[in-house]
């Protein structure tokens, strides 16, 4: 009896010759229709699992939104950018089009870093590495200051803002802080949506306020940090 032996497949094996062949008569063909036929049948499954595997590979670190909106914002830029390959240069399109979604995966985490580092949002509250306290007290002690700090933006906003504009997106900001619990994405740009639904402000103008807000909070930490409270000495000209 011959027992028939499986062909092991290729890790590759999503994306190859004939996919290739696929990308070029698409790109060779000027009818919508068929283009559409054959990306949907023969190239679209290549492009989602090489978008998936290389997003997985590289682990890049600096995105908001959830896998599956990521994978599908890069699957899009190579469709766009899928007249661009070129088979006569010898190039591969497997070769060209992981180089395609790696830079553009690069160039958007690099770009979300470094709006981290210029724009760290005041309500990110767990980045005390320097505290020598472990986990639970770190817990506690953030929350305490965070009430703190509630009760002290509330009483003094008017002091720090002069502008409508001004207070509305703070009072918006400490209203967040407040229902933090209950808010269940709880990063930067969830909470930018937020804040521009509640005050119908540019993003711009959230990130001035939030700036201004984060001086003081930085300053109320060291105050909290040698206190122990905020309740100590508390006037309003101490923003001034």
């Amino acid at each position: 009896m011959v027992v028939s032996k499986k062909k092991k497949k290729n890790s590759r094996i999503y994306f190859d010759q004939d996919v290739e062949d696929a990308i070029i008569r698409y790109n060779q063909s000027e009818d919508d229709i068929e283009r559409n036929k054959i990306y949907q049948e023969e190239i679209h499954y290549a492009f989602d699992k090489l978008c998936e595997n290389i997003i997985n590979t590289f682990k890049f670190e600096y995105f908001d939104d959830v896998f599956v909106d990521v994978k599908h914002d890069v699957n899009s830029f190579l469709v766009m950018n899928i007249h661009k390959y070129d088979h006569t240069k010898g190039s591969k399109a497997f070769s060209y089009f992981s180089v395609v979604a790696k830079n553009y995966l690069i160039f958007h985490n690099n770009a979300n870093y470094k709006k981290y580092k210029t724009h760290d949002d005041i309500l990110v509250l767990d980045s005390y590495g320097k505290f020598t306290i472990d986990n639970y007290d770190k817990k506690k002690y953030l929350e305490d200051f965070t009430d703190e700090l509630i009760e002290y933006f509330d009483d003094n906003i008017l002091n720090i803002f002069k502008t409508k504009r001004d207070i509305d997106v703070a009072y918006a900001i400490v209203e967040l802080m407040k229902n933090r619990e209950d808010i269940e994405n709880f990063n930067k740009k969830s909470l930018y949506i937020l804040i521009r639904e509640m005050t119908n402000v540019n993003t711009s103008h959230i990130t001035k306020v939030t700036n201004i807000l984060k001086k003081h909070y930085k300053t109320l930490l060291q105050r909290f940090d040698k206190y122990g409270s905020l309740e100590i000495e508390r006037i309003h000209d101490f923003f001034k």
